[in-house]
């Protein structure tokens, strides 16, 4: 077990954007977008699906998205695909519509990389990618970004992909709390991602912190189902805020996203 975060600023292994923007009035309502991309397949991998994913992406008109299992670089799937961008999946995705991104490379084989990403409508500030992998080959990390949006000193974003073991995930959250307990106590902070929690363990665990609240179940009572995404039946995917509040959450689950991920998405309006 590691008793704290490694690679806490790993610049080498992430990418970031920042496009000129003009000045803007205050802004205190978010739209939030979480999907586990499944690195651009549909589930089984039967089909490379990632331009019908960019346009169901952008048809949400989401300021911020939170991408797990996003492809940084694939050799191999580059020469087998015709439909492969020459970009990172998530610079495809990003496209015009958002105008930063940061990217956290958590796993690395032969033919490239995949990781977390968040596509956003402003800027980045300042962002990291937090190694929490705890033993073994699975490779997690917790990509944090300082966001520079109108009328706020600063908004934190932590776009999360957990171990499948409890053991590791258990870990993982308490590394996510010590990253929580870092920040200042009034910045509104988002909180999206694959937690993998189907015991829902992690959740209570996150409950008993008072200043947290998940989106889902605040509105709804309990977190959404979202995996498998045809037939959904375990909770896995999360939004947790603090300091703001959350409206209106849905869970995509008609098509196409049905059929352009293993994971459902999940959508929220926050209110900072």
């Amino acid at each position: 077990m590691q008793s704290g975060f490694r690679g806490a600023n790993v610049t080498s292994h992430s990418e970031h954007r920042t496009l000129d923007t003009a000045p803007m009035d205050s802004v205190h309502r978010l739209r939030v977008l979480t999907v586990n991309t499944h690195k651009g397949f549909t589930a089984l991998n039967r089909r490379f699906i990632l331009p019908e994913l960019r346009e169901a992406v952008r048809s949400t008109s989401a300021d911020l998205v939170f991408l797990q299992e996003v492809v940084g670089e694939h050799e191999r799937h580059s020469n087998r695909y015709n439909e492969w961008p020459q970009m990172s999946q998530y610079e495809f995705l990003a496209d015009s519509m958002w105008s930063d991104f940061a990217y956290g490379r958590n796993a690395v084989y032969p033919d490239g990389h995949h990781g977390n990403a968040l596509l956003s409508k402003y800027p980045i500030r300042e962002f990291r990618n937090l190694d929490v992998s705890i033993t073994g080959p699975e490779r997690r990390g917790l990509l944090h970004c300082i966001l520079d949006v109108p009328g706020h000193a600063e908004v934190h974003a932590i776009c999360v992909h957990l171990s499948l073991l409890e053991s590791h995930r258990q870990l993982q959250l308490q590394l996510l709390c010590q990253l929580l307990e870092s920040l200042p106590d009034d910045a509104p902070v988002i909180i999206a991602g694959d937690f993998n929690d189907w015991q829902l363990q992690g959740n209570a665990a996150l409950a008993r912190r008072n200043y947290l609240h998940e989106a889902f179940e605040r509105h709804q009572g309990r977190p959404a189902k979202t995996y498998p995404a045809r037939f959904p039946l375990l909770r896995l995917d999360r939004i947790y805020l603090r300091n703001a509040s959350s409206h209106n959450p849905q869970i995509l689950g008609n098509r196409p996203w049905t059929h352009l991920s293993d994971h459902l998405p999940l959508a929220v309006e926050v209110h900072l």
